[in-house]
C-alpha cells in the first residue's frame, strides 16, 4: 500500500485522474440512488394525484439533481476545478448568449411552471385547444405537453403554445369524460319526442355512462336532451354524453352518432340538410 501511495505521489497527474474517477463514481452512485428513490415517491404521488404539477415537478427535480451532481463533480476535483471556476466567472456572458439563443426554451419552461401551478388539466384529461387540436394528456415535459390523438397520432405541443390558447377540458376535476353532441331534426318534428329518442339511443350505448350533473345527493343520471335553437332548415337538439377515461373518444362519438342516426330513422324523424331554392322566371321586357 505504501508503495502504491508513493507511486501516486510521484505521479501527480495520475493521482488527480484517479481521484476524479472515484469521485465521479461516488457522485453517480448517489445520483442513481436519489433518482431511484424519487422515482418511487413520485410514482406513489401520481397514483393518488394525476395533476400536471406532479409530473412537471418530477421533471424539474430530476433536472436540478442531475445539474447539481455535474457541478459537484466539476468543482470537487483539482483536475476540473479551474475549469468550473472559469465557467462561473463567465456566467454573465454565458447567460446573455444562452438567453438570446434559447428564448423559446425559457419561455416553454416558464409556461410549464405556470401550467403546473394553475393546473387547468390533469394527466388523463381530454382537452381541446383553441387551434382545434384535441387529445388525451399523456405527459408534460419541461418543454412540451404530450397529447394522444386518434389511433397512433401523438401531438407534442410547446408549453408556451398551450399556455397562450384557451383550453376546453372535457373532464375537469371529474373522473369521467364528456362530449357535446348536436343533432339536427326537421321542423315538423316534435322536439320532445325527438329528445326522448336521442336520449334513449345514448343510454343504450355500451360506452355511455350516467354523468354527474345531477343535484347534490341525487344519483347520477344521463344528461337530458335540450332543444337549443331554430336553425335555417332544422331544429338544433343538444346533449352531453359521458364515458369512462379508458374509452377512446373517437369510438364513443362513432357509436353514439351511429345509434342516434339509426334511432331517428327508425322513428321516421327526418335529418334535414341545407338546401337552396332557386326560382327561374322570365324577365319582363
Amino acid at each position: 500500500m505504501e508503495a502504491v501511495m508513493k507511486y501516486l505521489k510521484d505521479h501527480e497527474m495520475l493521482n488527480r485522474i484517479l481521484q476524479f474517477f472515484f469521485s465521479t463514481l461516488i457522485a453517480l452512485a448517489v445520483l442513481f440512488i436519489i433518482l431511484r428513490v424519487s422515482r418511487k415517491l413520485f410514482l406513489k404521488l401520481r397514483s393518488k394525484k394525476t395533476g400536471v404539477n406532479v409530473v412537471f415537478g418530477e421533471k424539474i427535480f430530476r433536472f436540478v439533481v442531475i445539474f447539481l451532481c455535474i457541478m459537484w463533480i466539476i468543482m470537487s476535483n483539482d483536475l476540473t476545478k479551474s475549469f468550473g471556476q472559469s465557467l462561473f466567472q463567465s456566467t454573465a456572458v454565458i447567460a446573455a448568449i444562452a438567453g438570446f439563443a434559447a428564448q423559446s426554451v425559457l419561455s416553454d419552461l416558464i409556461c410549464g411552471i405556470i401550467i403546473s401551478s394553475t393546473k387547468p388539466f390533469a394527466v388523463g384529461d381530454r382537452i381541446e385547444l383553441e387551434s382545434g387540436i384535441a387529445g388525451v394528456v399523456k405527459d408534460m415535459t419541461l418543454r412540451h405537453v404530450v397529447l394522444q390523438g386518434l389511433d397512433t397520432q401523438t401531438y407534442v405541443i410547446p408549453n408556451s403554445k398551450v399556455n397562450s390558447q384557451y383550453v376546453k377540458n372535457m373532464s375537469y376535476r371529474n373522473d369521467l369524460r364528456s362530449v357535446d353532441f348536436h343533432f339536427s331534426v326537421s321542423y315538423d318534428t316534435d322536439p320532445t319526442f325527438a329528445a326522448g329518442v336521442i336520449r334513449q339511443a345514448i343510454m343504450e350505448s355500451p360506452y355511455s355512462v350516467p354523468g354527474k350533473h345531477a343535484s347534490p345527493g341525487a344519483a347520477p343520471d344521463y344528461a337530458p336532451v335540450y332543444f337549443m335553437a331554430f336553425r335555417d332548415s332544422c331544429l338544433d337538439m343538444n346533449t352531453t354524453g359521458y364515458f369512462r377515461p379508458d374509452t377512446p373518444t373517437e369510438r364513443f362519438r362513432d357509436d353514439i352518432n351511429t345509434r342516434v342516426w339509426k334511432a331517428l330513422a327508425a322513428n321516421h324523424i327526418e335529418i334535414p340538410y341545407n338546401y337552396m331554392n332557386v326560382l327561374v322566371g322570365q324577365r319582363d321586357s
